[in-house]
């Protein structure tokens, strides 16, 4: 049999010259809004100064880097809520949509399972102003539940002002814009699992427990393992808008967190180069877990974000 003949690049881009074509716009707006804004990190190993610019500033090495090292107080807080937030929006919110989507996965009635859908994806059009304005309207200390509970000789719930349950309040947030939308994924993923493999297991005498067990779950794990390695690259972003909005409510203390120090240091006070050195270590960090977890992946015969 003939070996296939290797193609050169210019017959590759001869041949896929429209593709190339088509893929040029998002090449330019990756470039120009990804790629080359990452070049602005320089900042943080300068005393940066906007009246000076980037190329005037002067180079101060790595001190702004040893101001997080040692032991800043208001940056310390911020990483700790940042934890605290990540490890509950990964332990509730994470598995949320996988658990929605086998529930509407059960549903029989095709019509009823696209309007319960159709419902649970409005929250995610919803901008994070009016999301906040929605709790507030109904937890807030003049909301419905408190005014049902005053018309009622009850006392009320501290829960938008109380800076102990903050960290709950957002997660609850989130779980209620988001989860919705992220089932979509896993619902794409639950259509192309076999339904032999259902009838073999019934067949053989397995319940619906042992269906999900054996069948339906490892034909999610895939799916699963991707998204829980993407999610790891971001798992020290739990949402600026979404806090920004409430921290006046709670205060600094419980609500700061790596994104809004950045901005209170670098935007509100001047700190450009503290601030830059903090983004730049998370996004460091995002990318050190998302390889080592895809390492890890790789080890246990998962294809992970990336094949070897």
């Amino acid at each position: 049999m003939q070996a296939r003949r290797r193609l050169t690049l210019r017959q590759r881009l001869r041949r896929d010259g429209m593709l190339v074509l088509l893929a040029v716009p998002g090449i330019g707006i990756l470039l120009l809004f990804e790629y080359i804004p990452l070049l602005g990190n320089v900042i943080a190993f300068k005393d940066y100064q906007p009246f000076l610019g980037i190329g005037e500033s002067p180079w101060v090495g790595f001190e702004n880097f040893m101001v997080l090292l040692r032991g800043d107080q208001q940056f310390l807080n911020a990483l700790a809520n940042t934890l605290i937030i990540t490890g509950l929006q990964v332990l509730f919110v994470f598995p949320a949509p996988i658990a929605l989507a086998l529930l509407l996965n059960s549903l029989l009635s095709e019509r009823l399972k696209r309007l319960v859908q159709s419902i649970l994806y409005l929250p995610h059009f919803l901008s994070w102003v009016i999301v906040v304005a929605i709790f507030q309207q109904v937890l807030g200390g003049s909301g419905m539940i408190n005014n049902y509970l005053r018309s009622q000789g009850q006392p009320t719930w501290d829960i938008i002002g109380n800076a102990d349950w903050f960290a709950e309040l957002l997660t609850a947030q989130v779980m209620w814009k988001e989860t919705g939308w992220a089932t979509i994924i896993f619902l794409a993923a639950l259509s192309q699992i076999d339904p032999g493999l259902y009838e073999a297991s019934s067949v053989d005498g397995a319940s619906r427990w042992r269906q999900l067990w054996h069948v339906t779950l490892p034909g999610l794990r895939g799916v699963i393992i991707l998204l829980f390695i993407l999610r790891l690259g971001d798992v020290l972003t739990v949402g600026f808008e979404q806090i920004i909005l409430q921290q006046g409510a709670v205060g600094l203390n419980a609500s700061e967190v790596l994104d809004t120090y950045v901005y209170n240091n670098g935007i509100i006070n001047g700190q450009w180069g503290v601030s830059a050195a903090v983004g730049l270590v998370k996004g460091l960090v995002g990318v050190a877990l998302v390889l080592g977890a895809n390492k890890v992946a790789h080890i246990f015969g998962e294809r992970g974000v990336y094949q070897r």
